[in-house]
Formats: C-alpha cells, sequence, structure tokens
C-alpha cells in the first residue's frame, strides 16, 4: 500500500467523513469525531507517502479533521466547494453522492496538485468566528431597521427590543475581538499599522486579520484575485470583454468597500484617485472598485515591507516610513 503515493479525497458533513483513497480505491465512512478520525489515521499511508489530502470547506465542519492532520504533517488543502464541483463537471460527473464526491476530491488532488496552505490555528479560527459571527449580526441588525419602519404598536416594539438587543451584542463581540487581538502582540501590531490609513478603521481592519491573514505574504496580484478585487479578462477569439471582477472572499470585499467609500473622502491618495478616474469617464462603481484595489495594494505593502502610512507629497501620492 505505502508503494504507491496515497491521494485522499474527504467529504465532509456534520456527522460523517466519506473518504476516498486513490489509487487504492478505497471508500469508506467514519464518524466525524475524535474516534472516527482516530480510525480514519489507521486507513493513511504515512504522510511522507501521501500527495494531497482534500477536503471542502464546509462551515466549519472540516476545521476538526483539518487540524488533526495537519499537526500530523499530512499535506492538507482546503478547496472551495466549487472548485470540486466544477471538477467534477469537467470530468463528466454528473451524479452526487457523499461517496461520489470523496473520489471526485482525491482525483482533483492529483490532476490539479493545489498549493499546501498553512491552516488557521485554534486562536486564528476563533478570530475568525467572532468576526463572522459580528458581520452575520450587523446583517440581521441591517434587516430589522428596515423593517421597524413599516409596522405599527406590538410588532413594531418587539423589532426594536430586538434591535436594541442585537446592538449591545455587536458592542460585546467588538470587546470580545479586541481582548483576541490584544492577546496577541503581532496581530496588535498589524491592527495598529493598517488603522494608520484613512479609511481603515477598527473593524475593517480587525476583518483583515481574521478573514485575510495572507495580507502582506503575496504579491499584488495573488492578493487581489484572492480577495476578488482583480480585473479578469473576457476576451475571445476578437472579442474584447469588459474586465471585470468574480470570486474571491465576499466578506473582505465588502468591508473594503466599505473603507473605499470613506478613503475616497478623507484618504488624500485615494481621493485623487478616485477623482483622476471619474474625470476620465470612468462610472462611479468602476472607480470605487479600482479604489478597493489601490486601497488593497498599500495595505499590502505596508505589512509587508512592515512600514507606516504617511502621505507627504503634494499631489496627493503615498509614502511610507519604516516603522522603528
Amino acid at each position: 500500500m505505502q508503494d504507491q503515493e496515497q491521494w485522499i479525497g474527504i467529504d465532509v458533513c456534520k456527522r460523517w467523513l466519506d473518504v476516498h483513497l486513490r489509487p487504492q480505491k478505497q471508500s469508506f465512512r467514519v464518524s466525524n469525531t475524535e474516534s472516527g478520525i482516530r480510525e480514519l489515521l489507521t486507513h493513511l499511508c504515512p504522510p511522507e507517502a501521501v500527495g494531497r489530502v482534500i477536503l471542502e470547506s464546509t462551515g466549519g465542519y472540516e476545521r476538526s479533521v483539518a487540524l488533526v492532520l495537519s499537526k500530523l504533517a499530512y499535506p492538507v488543502v482546503v478547496i472551495n466547494a466549487r472548485q470540486g464541483r466544477n471538477f467534477a463537471k469537467a470530468a463528466n460527473q454528473l451524479a452526487k453522492t457523499d461517496p461520489v464526491d470523496a473520489a471526485i476530491l482525491a482525483w482533483f488532488g492529483e490532476a490539479m496538485k493545489p498549493p499546501i496552505r498553512s491552516l488557521a490555528s485554534e486562536a486564528d479560527a476563533e478570530l475568525q468566528d467572532l468576526v463572522t459571527r459580528r458581520r452575520q449580526l450587523v446583517d440581521i441588525l441591517t434587516a430589522e431597521q428596515n423593517r421597524l419602519s413599516g409596522l405599527r404598536g406590538t410588532a413594531q416594539a418587539d423589532i426594536a427590543a430586538h434591535i436594541a438587543w442585537l446592538k449591545d451584542r455587536i458592542q460585546q463581540l467588538d470587546e470580545q475581538i479586541d481582548t483576541q487581538i490584544n492577546q496577541c502582540q503581532p496581530w496588535q501590531a498589524k491592527q495598529t499599522r493598517l488603522m494608520t490609513v484613512p479609511g481603515v478603521g477598527k473593524v475593517v481592519a480587525a476583518t483583515l486579520l481574521a478573514l485575510l491573514p495572507e495580507l502582506g505574504q503575496l504579491s499584488t496580484r495573488k492578493i487581489s484575485t484572492l480577495v476578488g478585487v482583480a480585473p479578469l479578462n473576457r476576451d475571445s477569439g476578437q472579442k474584447q470583454g469588459k474586465r471585470a471582477i468574480f470570486g474571491g472572499r465576499a466578506a473582505v470585499r465588502q468591508l473594503l468597500y466599505m473603507a473605499a467609500l470613506v478613503a475616497v473622502r478623507h484618504n488624500p491618495v485615494i481621493r485623487v484617485f478616485y477623482h483622476r478616474l471619474l474625470a476620465k469617464g470612468k462610472a462611479t462603481k468602476v472607480a470605487l472598485v479600482a479604489c478597493m484595489h489601490k486601497l488593497l495594494t498599500i495595505l499590502n505593502a505596508m505589512l509587508n515591507h512592515g512600514t507606516d502610512w504617511q502621505p507627504s507629497n503634494s499631489d496627493g501620492s503615498q509614502s511610507a516610513v519604516p516603522a522603528s
């Protein structure tokens, strides 16, 4: 069994882990529990004989098994579910069951060999959960505030009480997020640096720390594509289509959009850039997306080089001062 490189696909749900080992064509199911993960390990080759272990992002249910395998030095990759499904369609595998999905993931790993990235630690995962939960409550708060004016009497009072509770809970989450960041000196230093940029507040900085840990570690092109603010070509033959953004991390992009709205008014670099684009006839939305891209580029460069924000030139261009 150990003479062949093993490719492992794991389809995850709340209760079960459906596993497929390739090329052995062995499939089995274990429970998504500590005992089930221990049973899973008895079927696997040593880490050095494994090409990839592929799992799909499944709302956090994949986290336990991914962390255990990663700690044991297995080459674990968590992919977006869309990647696995698109690969299945390309392979003309239209049936969809848990064992079939596990086999597709193992095949995807062998064929595509996706890059291995370090997984979030327990502290990273906790910060991600807090930031994600805050965003969920903000969305609920917005919906309740929109409903408030359309109701009367008891129903309106009920929503008003819920709004008060939501605001209080969001404030508590803000305090928990602050505590979590302050317990980690690198996080605290990065947050302080990010917040020196006009347009980047505490919420945006915390979201970037939690949901975009790659910030400062990748090239401009890669970080922009990861977030989903890089314009992608849509050309075919002699037809040149419009560039458009697609995919990426929606939660990060949403907060980056809000930061750009503030930056076009209060950040000298982004403001000059924004009005220059409008003067060239660019649509407002296109100009804002370009500002999001530029803002992300600046933040990525600051963390990459360990520099602080310091606009200095008369035309509004930005320079950075090395951190002391």
